[in-house]
């Protein structure tokens, strides 16, 4: 674990992490656990959940978690409700789930094109909204967007698409619940190593190394770099920072468009 924050960071605080029991967001889940904090994750998958909680016990984290799927408000409103019985009001919320592929927008159906959105936009909207009654004042919501929110890219369409409405949806929700002590920040990460959405974005060591070396960075992050940003969005020292886009890139966002098509072919 980064030595950057301290121990207690987050202790006596509760985080809800969507999509927390894989990938970026269950490293994030772990950090802010391992900093004090109270952990409840949401996932489609009861089997990745009592894996996660298995782990998380180990590590003396306390957590829990319930099963939803984020396209279904009314299990996520259920999640957050045991959530909250289990460990009091919320002070962070995490909206991570994600689904992704590479496809050709011509040849994309119309059902894939509305699962990424459903899953990414409406799934942020749910688990926010869904949150919103149980917040603390001074509490912090971070939803995991990405870079094809800002900038295009072939055989991304779907993702480009919710990704930006995600970064948008994140600044209107600063502006109304501002006033209530609730802070809404996106986090966008460039190419994360040893995550399922880059393995498919860049399948192949070769495809791997070729992307690498278009990054400024020209390496990819570690899962540990962009929780140590959501743990800064989410920590009393980011009190003053909502509606922000946070890059956690290697500058992948400063070298134009990306053509994922290329990298199937």
């Amino acid at each position: 674990m980064s030595d950057v924050f301290r121990s207690d960071l987050f202790a006596g605080k509760t985080a809800v992490v969507a999509g927390g029991t894989s990938g970026i967001c269950r490293q994030i889940a772990r950090r802010i656990g391992e900093l004090g904090a109270n952990i409840f994750v949401l996932s489609r998958d009861q089997a990745k959940i009592d894996d996660t909680l298995a782990e998380f016990a180990r590590l003396g984290i306390k957590a829990g978690g319930q099963s939803a799927d984020v396209r279904n408000f009314d299990t996520v409103a259920s999640a957050m409700a045991s959530c909250e019985q289990m460990f009091g009001k919320l002070d962070i919320v995490v909206s991570g789930a994600a689904g992704n592929f590479i496809a050709q927008a011509e040849k994309m159906s119309a059902n894939a094109f509305a699962t990424v959105i459903g899953i990414d936009l409406q799934g942020t909207f749910h688990v926010f909204r869904a949150a919103h009654q149980y917040m603390n004042p001074g509490s912090s919501m971070l939803a995991i967007s990405a870079t094809q929110g800002q900038r295009a890219a072939a055989g991304q369409a779907h993702v480009c698409a919710a990704k930006a409405g995600i970064d948008r949806l994140c600044q209107s929700l600063a502006i109304e619940w501002g006033p209530a002590g609730i802070r809404v920040n996106s986090l966008s990460p460039g190419p994360v190593a040893d995550t399922e959405g880059m393995d498919r974005l860049t399948p192949g060591e070769q495809a791997t190394n070729a992307y690498a070396a278009t990054l400024p960075a020209g390496r990819y992050a570690t899962k540990d770099e962009v929780a140590d940003i959501a743990i800064y969005l989410s920590s009393p020292a980011a009190s003053y920072v909502t509606g922000a886009i946070i890059n956690c890139d290697g500058g992948s966002s400063l070298v134009g468009q990306v053509d994922f098509l290329s990298m199937i072919s």
